[in-house]
């Protein structure tokens, strides 16, 4: 069962997205809403930070919170899988095996995940029955088991790892860039060749930095957009220059 702050985003978040609180507006207050919901201050407080971390809401306008925008948007404030950002937000998302195969490591996999053989999984996934999404992950050989044993249809592979095996996906890392649907992500996206796609690149570590798998993810244009706050006491963000003389990146199952 939902949490009750989880229950009250989701209604805060419906109102947002059918425009009854417009870009722009204010949100009713937090002794407002908790007197709506029958909720303490410190509940309604929960679910506006859940709004607030996925860019929906803005900050404090005296006692009231600003209305950013009712776009699908993910925060890196927090590190969590796309099938846990999609239920957080209440989607209806899907997941589906396209190809999965053993082989060695390249030099920069083994850099990275720790050499050996490596398990690579070509995943798309689905948000409200659109397909969003290509997943070239590469797993470690030593949780590549665990993830041979999943069902093709997983839709939270995150989670499925912990309740399976206790591994919990503590640390990321990601490079976000732009890049060119080739033949493949055309395919499975239905997009043009050619049509720009965002791309995260990522490497995730459990809490003892311990790598787990390293993957690159596809997004289709107007699908989903990425929240990040900073402020002048603490900035997450790293902008980093890209040789545009060097080779894009690997590149994985590519046809």
């Amino acid at each position: 069962m939902a949490a009750r702050y989880e229950l009250i985003a989701d209604d805060l978040r419906e109102g947002i997205i059918s425009g009854a609180y417009p870009v722009g507006s204010q949100l009713p207050s937090e002794a407002e809403l908790a007197r709506r919901h029958g909720a303490a201050r410190g509940t309604v407080r929960q679910a506006v930070a859940v709004l607030a971390a996925e860019g929906l809401v803005g900050s404090r306008q005296g006692a009231r919170r600003i209305v950013l925008g009712a776009a699908r948007s993910q925060s890196f404030a927090e590190l969590h899988s796309f099938a846990q950002w999609a239920r957080a937000g209440g989607h209806r998302f899907g997941g589906q095996v396209i190809e999965q195969r053993r082989r060695p490591a390249s030099a920069a996999e083994s850099a990275r995940l720790g050499g050996g053989e490596v398990l690579e999984v070509l995943r798309l996934r689905t948000l409200e029955g659109e397909p969003v999404l290509v997943e070239r992950t590469v797993y470690a050989a030593w949780v590549a088991p665990a993830v041979e044993a999943l069902p093709a249809d997983c839709e939270s592979v995150t989670q499925a790892l912990y309740d399976t095996t206790g591994l919990v996906c503590a640390y990321g890392e990601h490079l976000i860039d732009a890049v060119a649907a080739g033949a493949q992500d055309a395919r499975l996206l239905g997009v043009r060749r050619g049509s720009p796609l965002l791309r995260q690149r990522r490497t995730t570590t459990t809490q003892e930095g311990r790598p787990v798998e390293s993957s690159d993810d596809r997004y289709r244009a107007g699908s989903v957009a990425f929240s990040i706050r900073n402020s002048i006491g603490a900035n997450p963000l790293v902008r980093q220059a890209i040789d545009l003389r060097s080779a894009p990146g690997e590149h994985m199952f590519e046809s």
